[in-house]
């Protein structure tokens, strides 16, 4: 992406946190957003469905972005279609991140909508927003679909010992972290970002229904 598509892109991200706070944006192309979900995803949408994408960055990285703050992230995605309303599909997201300069794990979440950037000739992506004001994410794939990009402004997060809203603080683009290239990874990568015990053996579910068709 370029520079201008970043930013065409953070204003569908901004549109969608300051006005969406839980409505997709409109005039989403439903080919369009079907293609981006199988490239995310790599399989049919099932009851759940997950995706996982995990970057540790290693020393050279992060001596050549030495304000780099984020040493790795994973990021989960979720697209579940609701028993009641079987023609919608809800998408959310779990980030979990680690500091260079700060120990523990760190984690967010919030809901998701398919988002058009414009300067990039209307593809679609995922906005994600925390809570309505504790900032988000911006989800594209790349080319060739083996990882995921994630570009932010600002994300709320929180000590995964500690979720409370003592413990919270935003983790801010910065100079070296306004984009990060996430690897697509094993679901049991990103297994710890869930609290939950239904989604967990949801996600537990899937995986070994993928190792058992390798």
């Amino acid at each position: 992406m370029n520079r201008t598509s970043l930013f065409a892109f953070a204003l569908a991200l901004a549109a969608f946190a300051g006005i969406g706070c839980g409505h997709a944006q409109e005039g989403i192309d439903k080919a369009k957003a079907h293609d981006f979900d199988a490239r995310l995803f790599a399989r049919p949408h099932d009851q759940k469905t997950y995706a996982c994408f995990v970057r540790r960055y290693g020393s050279s990285h992060l001596a050549q972005h030495p304000q780099q703050k984020v040493s790795a992230m994973k990021l989960l995605v979720t697209a579940e279609i609701p028993p009641e309303e079987p023609t919608t599909i809800n998408y959310s997201f779990h980030l979990g991140v680690t500091y260079r300069q700060k120990s523990g794990h760190f984690d967010s979440g919030g809901s998701c909508h398919h988002v058009v950037a414009e300067e990039k000739g209307g593809e679609i992506h995922l906005g994600c927003g925390v809570d309505c004001d504790g900032g988000g994410i911006a989800v594209a794939m790349s080319t060739d679909d083996k990882s995921a990009i994630v570009e932010l402004e600002r994300v709320r997060v929180w000590d995964r010992k500690k979720p409370d809203e003592d413990n919270m603080h935003d983790l801010e683009a910065g100079a070296d972290d306004k984009m990060f290239r996430v690897d697509r990874a094993d679901l049991n990568e990103c297994a710890e970002l869930v609290t939950d015990r239904k989604e967990l053996a949801a996600l537990r579910k899937q995986r070994l229904a993928e190792l058992r068709r390798e």
